[in-house]
């Protein structure tokens, strides 16, 4: 079987990481069981007792480390891309999903920075470590969240959307905020005062339920009630807060982007130029950036002008991050598991 050398580069990075992490993983479960994250590249993978660390040679770039990737989120203290990927998918193995640090110009820093153990040894963590199939991020407050999800994987395990939630210091998991009548939801946004709005992109087939498309609100003292639901909601997707602090939703079953009040009035409907919507991003300037995972294009929609697109025919485009550092967008392929990145002038 001949692969084209994209396709080569993840496996191998897989193989040099299975063959050199297994055995200080093993021994790390055996020795105590405390939560850790995993080194940037270099030898051992992850801290083990009497182990001194080694950082990879300056001279070499490593690309890859992603695996059905669909959010990403740039974290300004880091100065690093964090990229939560799905792994095998949770009807396949359960809790297989992983968080890498990407540098900016998409060589790769750490493969896992939260996920290096196994599924097995993340049972017997302290605190415990799930990431089942991993979706939307956001970065507030300190904190990182990700849109997950628990069960799903037979008829007789309800899938139930969970919003794990980790320390953007140290890595380490925090309380999970569950949604016990939400079957799974997609991206997230965290206004100023705490408050969560997660997405519920809902039913996507011949005869969907309009009731099924909505956006949920968590309140900062855990209070879990529905922001809006169906009418101009067409299964939202993106979802992000304007510098004016109101919501704003990008549908994906048609070309509308849409402004909310907090208190829930809909402001204005702008058009993105292709429906499909997934990825929303808003700079301080009120310039919105939507990418469509459906026909592969990114709209730009400047305060009061019409939308433009400015990138086209990416696969899959879906849940994108603004690098302000660097002015540039970071659009995870989830087909391709792999990251495009778009210069902004």
């Amino acid at each position: 079987m001949n692969l084209p050398i994209s396709q080569l580069i993840p496996i191998l990075c897989l193989i040099v990481f299975l063959s050199s992490g297994s055995a200080a993983l093993a021994q790390n479960a055996r020795n105590g069981n405390t939560f850790q994250t995993g080194n940037e590249l270099g030898l051992p993978l992850q801290s083990t007792p009497g182990t001194e660390f080694g950082a990879i040679s300056s001279n070499v770039k490593v690309f890859g480390a992603l695996n059905s990737a669909e959010s990403c989120i740039y974290d300004a203290e880091r100065e690093l891309i964090i990229v939560p990927s799905q792994g095998v998918r949770q009807t396949i193995q359960e809790n297989d999903g992983y968080i890498s640090l990407i540098n900016t110009d998409g060589t790769v820093h750490t493969v896992r920075w939260i996920g290096v153990q196994n599924t097995q040894q993340r049972e017997t963590l302290n605190p415990k470590l799930v990431l089942n199939d991993p979706l939307g991020s956001e970065i507030a407050g300190g904190i990182l969240y990700v849109a997950d999800r628990d069960g799903g994987t037979d008829s007789s395990a309800p899938s139930i959307a969970v919003i794990r939630r980790f320390d953007l210091k140290t890595g380490r998991p925090l309380e999970d905020v569950r949604l016990e009548d939400s079957p799974w939801i997609n991206d997230i946004a965290v206004a100023e005062d705490g408050t969560i709005y997660t997405t519920q992109t809902g039913d996507m087939g011949p005869d969907p339920d309009p009731q099924s498309w909505l956006v949920w609100k968590i309140t900062p003292e855990g209070r879990i009630s529905i922001f809006s639901v169906a009418g101009p909601i067409d299964k939202p997707n993106g979802i992000a807060i304007d510098p004016e602090g109101n919501i704003v939703v990008a549908n994906f079953g048609n070309h509308d982007i849409l402004t909310y009040s907090p208190n829930g009035e809909l402001l204005k409907t702008e058009k993105a130029l292709q429906p499909g919507s997934d990825g929303l991003e808003i700079l301080p300037d009120g310039t919105k950036y939507i990418s469509s995972v459906t026909h592969g294009g990114v709209s730009r929609i400047r305060p009061g002008e019409e939308a433009e697109l400015i990138a086209e025919n990416i696969p899959s485009a879906a849940s994108m991050c603004y690098d302000p550092d660097n002015n540039q967008l970071i659009i995870p392929m989830t087909s391709q598991s792999s990251l495009a990145f778009i210069p902004l002038d």
